[in-house]
């Protein structure tokens, strides 16, 4: 019955005009702030039944995920942290590897009583779910991992030698006081050349993230999650050589006009068991430039 509901749901949020800004999570939604692995993490949970967890990535919080998180909450347990040093988590000094961020997420689970879970990941979210599901197979029940490459991994070599990734090595403190007071103008950089269409990362969208992103040490620790790529790089290959490829079942997400076929392809390098999809006119930014695609292939995927 309630996956029969899930489905209208989706049907009506495919046939609906997207409403500008930011879509608040549902009140039977609450927040809460989590103790695990030495720092504390913002987390939304909703909804009953199986749990899954989302995971954002860079430029965004949690809060991108509350369309998906609307519809899912239907039928399963829905967990949406904020990562370590993002959006309203805590900003510890330490520990930004995608390895030690799994642990967060562990924990996460730990301190709801959740032994194993979905799991929807995005950008550098991907990085902290390839580490959960490595570490934690018998954890991660399936894995929707969309548009972003995983450090260390395949072609990562030459993907980082894209120009438009110059953002990864940018960081340190004559940089922070370049962005401090600019964090709209750099994020927009972000918004606008990853994206198919600028406009529709809409207006309320970039005022309410770049207000986040303007708090208090939330540059510097998003700095420091792009910092520590090359040690996730070796995390990758050594988590991979130690355990081979995870057996779960995966679905390599991209969008049209940013990895595109190459999510599913790519992660052919650490999983037996990839499908993959394209969320179609849409750049990196998934779940504002095409929300209705993306929520169907995630839930037709997590239905199986």
């Amino acid at each position: 019955m309630f996956r029969y509901v899930a489905t209208i749901l989706v049907a009506i949020l495919l046939s609906a005009p997207l409403i500008a800004g930011i879509t608040p999570f549902p009140a039977s939604f609450h927040t809460q702030m989590v103790p695990t692995n030495g720092t504390s993490l913002y987390v939304r949970v909703g909804g009953k039944g199986p749990a899954v967890v989302l995971l954002h990535g860079f430029g965004f919080t949690g809060d991108m995920w509350a369309p998906l998180a609307i519809v899912l909450a239907k039928d399963h347990t829905v967990i949406v942290p904020d990562l370590r040093g993002m959006g309203m988590s805590d900003h510890p000094d330490t520990g930004y590897t995608k390895k030690n961020q799994a642990v967060d997420v562990a924990g996460v689970m730990d301190a709801l009583k959740v032994q194993k879970a979905d799991l929807v990941t995005h950008d550098i979210g991907n990085m902290v779910g390839y580490a959960l599901a490595a570490q934690y197979p018998d954890r991660v029940t399936r894995w929707v991992v969309i548009d972003a490459p995983l450090p260390g991994i395949g072609d990562w070599d030459n993907i980082v030698r894209n120009p438009a990734l110059w953002h990864f090595d940018f960081r340190g403190p004559d940089e922070e006081r370049l962005v401090q007071g600019r964090e709209r103008i750099y994020l927009d950089r972000f918004w606008n050349e990853l994206s198919g269409a600028p406009k529709r990362i809409d207006e309320d969208t970039r005022q309410h993230f770049a207000a986040l992103y303007a708090r208090p040490h939330a540059m510097h620790d998003s700095f420091e999650q792009f910092g520590v790529l090359r040690q996730d790089a070796a995390d990758n290959k050594a988590l991979l050589a130690k355990g081979g490829k995870i057996t779960m079942p995966v679905f390599g997400l991209g969008a049209e006009k940013f990895f595109g076929k190459n999510m599913a392809d790519h992660m052919q390098f650490v999983a037996t068991n990839v499908t993959g999809g394209i969320v179609p006119d849409s750049g990196h930014w998934i779940m504002e430039e095409n929300p209705q695609a993306t929520i169907k292939f995630v839930t037709d995927f997590l239905a199986k």
